[in-house]
């Protein structure tokens, strides 16, 4: 394995999720496709790269006392247990992770392409969740708690079949569900509930064998400094500059591997 390659991988990553906030497994995983790693491998080293990446944000937010705990529990109680009974069903219904890879990367192009339409329509979302004028958001914010496992759930399969969505797309179901919440426990909530789902799922992935060790050390010696390094220059760069060809690059990834 050409080690150096993988860590320069790791800190183009890692520089562009400290750029523009969106969560590693968003781009490191087509990246290790077109590596030519198998979509198990792939999605797997990935998980536990995230969980990683992201645990360093917990203890700043739980500081910060940004996390709304309460909320976590609600969206773990239905991850985690989705997370690993989609592990469980991988190994008892296929024989060969070659038999459901096509499930993998189905799944990873469905899940790109919501996020990218996720931030193309973020603000809008954050504005018609505090707007409270549509009966179906009306109903949803009425019965957040049953909604928030709800969502825990599907997001507790979607992520392990694909490792992508924890952030964006968690970000989101806690936008529409709690409109109140200020912006900065948003972001420290779902990341508190990211980094336990990318582990639970990650050790799913490990027992199946899914894990590469080498190919995980080298992205995470790339990517630490460079998320750090990406963070700095992210604050002077404006965001209608970098949204566009973020969603842009998703958009196009999520099509190639959910239709080809």
């Amino acid at each position: 394995m050409d080690f150096g390659l993988y860590v320069l991988a790791g800190a183009v990553v890692g520089f562009a999720v400290g750029l523009t906030g969106v969560g590693g497994g968003s781009l490191m995983t087509p990246l290790l496709l077109l590596f030519g790693f198998p979509p198990q491998v792939a999605v797997g080293t990935d998980l536990l790269y995230a969980s990683i990446t992201k645990s360093t944000g917990i203890y700043m937010h739980a500081k910060r006392t940004t996390i709304r705990w309460r909320i976590v529990a609600l969206m773990a109680a239905g991850s985690l247990p989705a997370a690993l009974a989609t592990t469980w069903l991988l190994a008892s219904v296929f024989r060969h992770a070659e038999e459901y890879a096509s499930i993998l990367t189905t799944s990873l192009g469905i899940m790109l392409v919501i996020t990218s339409v996720v931030l193309m329509f973020r603000g809008r979302i954050q504005q018609k969740s505090h707007e409270n004028s549509s009966p179906v958001l009306i109903s949803l914010q009425q019965h957040k708690a049953v909604w928030t496992i709800v969502m825990g759930v599907i997001l507790g399969v979607l992520v392990t079949l694909s490792s992508v969505g924890a952030g964006a797309i968690g970000t989101a179901v806690l936008l529409i569900l709690y409109p109140r919440l200020p912006s900065v426990h948003i972001v420290g909530t779902d990341l508190a509930h990211a980094v336990p789902l990318t582990l639970v799922a990650g050790i799913g992935h490990l027992f199946l064998g899914h894990v590469n060790w080498e190919l995980l050390a080298a992205l995470l010696v790339g990517s630490v400094p460079a998320i750090y390094v990406g963070t700095h220059a992210g604050a002077k760069m404006p965001d209608k500059i970098l949204q566009p060809i973020l969603v842009t690059v998703l958009m196009a990834l999520g099509l190639k591997y959910a239709i080809f």
